[in-house]
């Protein structure tokens, strides 16, 4: 499976030089060194979880003031209102003529 790390340049060198000393590629060894640490039961402390409710989300539209997150009912019926306005450009209006 291909992933994606965001390493500190210091470390990422680090790794760069351990592997070619071994003849090694670069996913070979970050293989080796994540299996070893996992059979060692190595394991990361879990981020402390903030108390309290979780952030308001607020979006921004430039120019004008913060403005507090929509809801998704809401954002639905935007979406809905701009569909229906496509439709009508692109639709003849509905009148008496077949």
């Amino acid at each position: 499976m291909r992933t994606t790390l965001d390493l500190p340049d210091e470390t990422f060198r680090q790794l760069k030089a351990q592997a070619a000393l071994n003849g090694l590629k670069l996913k070979e060894l970050v293989t080796q060194l994540i299996q070893r640490g996992l059979a060692a039961g190595v394991t990361a402390p879990m981020p402390e979880q903030p108390s309290g409710p979780p952030p308001t989300a607020i979006a921004r539209v430039e120019g004008s003031p913060l403005t507090p997150a929509l809801t998704n009912e809401q954002l639905y019926a935007i979406l809905e209102d701009q569909e229906l306005e496509q439709y009508q450009k692109v639709l003849p209006p509905s009148g008496g003529t077949k």
